[in-house]
C-alpha cells in the first residue's frame, strides 16, 4: 500500500480471490520447510530489523532469502513499493516469535505520523536468519473501527510480560483458546476459553473499559454461521501468544461473504484461558459498509 495513494489502491474482488490462492499454496510449502526449529535471538534480530526497516522507510535492511515474497492485505507485490517505502513515525511495537515454525509477528502502532497506521507482519524466516515470507495485514483511515491513537493508548497499557516457564500452556493449549474463538463464529453454541479478566480491542474500540475486571470478549452471534479459513499461526510459548492471519468472511459489505477480507487476530492466553485479544481488519469501503 503505497503511502501516496492512500486509499485508493484497495483490491479488486477478483484480485483478492486469486492472490488468496497463491499465497495459500505458499503457505502450504512453508508449513512443510519451517518445522526445524530457530533460535530466539535470530528471530527478535529479525523482528528488530523489520521495525528498523519500517521507521526509516528502507525495505532493503531485510535480507530476503531466494524467492522472497511480499504481500500487504493480501496483494502480492515488490516490497520496495509497499509501506515499507516509506518512513513511519513508530510509537510502539511489540513482537513475537516462533521458534518452533521459525516466524516472528510484530503489530506496529504509527499513531502519531501523519497518515497514521495499525499494522500487523507476519514474517517466516529461513534457519540463517533471512526473509522467506513477509505478509501484513495495513490497517489506516476507513479500516474496521480504525483508531491509532485510542490503540495505542490501550495496547501500551496492556501487561504482555513473559510468563514463568513452569506456568506456560503447550503450543497446543494456546492455539486451541484462539481457534475456539473464530471457530464460534461458524458454531455460536461452541464454548470460547475466555479468562476474568477479558478484553478485546478493535482499531480503536476497547471492550475492557466496560468492565475492566470482568469478561468482555463474549460476543453475540452474526447474523450468519461464518467459516473462517486461511489460517496462518504464530505462537510463542514464552508470552503466551498465538497471532492468527486469516480471511473474515461476511464483514465487509463490498465483498462477496467468502473468501473474505484480510484480517488478524492477536491472543495472550493465560492457563489456557484468552487475557486479551486485538483484532486489525481491513475493508473495502469505509468501515466496511457496516455503519459504525
Amino acid at each position: 500500500m503505497n503511502r501516496e495513494g492512500q486509499r485508493g489502491d484497495r483490491l479488486s474482488i477478483a484480485a483478492r480471490v486469486t492472490l488468496k490462492c497463491s499465497i495459500a499454496l505458499a503457505g502450504v510449502a512453508f508449513a512443510t520447510a519451517a518445522r526445524a526449529e530457530c533460535s530466539r535471538g535470530m528471530l527478535q534480530e529479525l523482528a528488530d530489523t523489520y521495525v528498523k526497516a519500517q521507521t526509516d522507510g528502507r525495505a532493503g535492511m531485510l535480507p530476503l532469502a531466494s524467492g522472497a515474497s511480499y504481500a500487504e492485505n493480501d496483494q502480492a507485490m515488490d516490497i520496495g513499493t509497499g509501506v515499507l517505502a516509506g518512513a513511519l513515525k513508530v510509537d510502539f511495537t511489540r513482537s513475537f516469535l516462533d521458534t518452533t515454525q521459525c516466524a516472528t509477528f510484530t503489530e506496529l502502532v504509527a499513531a502519531t505520523d501523519p497518515h497514521p497506521y495499525v499494522i500487523h507482519t507476519r514474517i517466516e524466516a529461513t534457519q540463517d536468519g533471512k526473509v522467506a515470507k513477509i505478509e501484513s495485514v495495513v490497517t489506516d483511515a476507513g479500516d474496521w473501527v480504525f483508531g491509532a491513537a485510542e490503540h495505542l493508548a490501550i495496547t501500551r497499557s496492556e501487561q504482555w510480560d513473559e510468563i514463568p516457564e513452569s506456568q506456560r500452556d503447550t503450543r497446543a493449549v494456546i492455539q486451541a483458546a484462539a481457534d475456539a474463538y473464530l471457530d464460534n463464529w461458524g458454531n455460536p453454541d461452541l464454548a470460547v476459553p475466555h479468562g476474568t479478566p477479558c478484553a478485546r480491542l478493535e482499531g480503536r474500540m476497547n471492550t475492557g473499559s466496560r468492565n475492566p475486571a470482568g469478561n468482555t470478549c463474549d460476543m453475540g452471534a452474526f447474523p450468519e454461521k461464518l467459516t473462517v479459513g486461511h489460517r496462518r499461526y504464530v505462537i510463542d510459548e514464552t508470552f503466551g501468544a498465538v497471532i492468527i492471519f486469516h480471511n473474515f468472511p461476511w464483514l465487509d459489505a463490498g465483498l462477496p461473504k467468502d473468501p473474505g477480507t484480510p484480517a488478524s487476530q492477536m491472543f495472550r492466553v493465560e492457563g489456557g484461558k484468552n487475557r486479551y485479544i486485538h483484532e486489525a481488519t481491513v475493508c473495502t469501503t469505509p468501515q466496511c459498509g457496516r455503519g459504525r
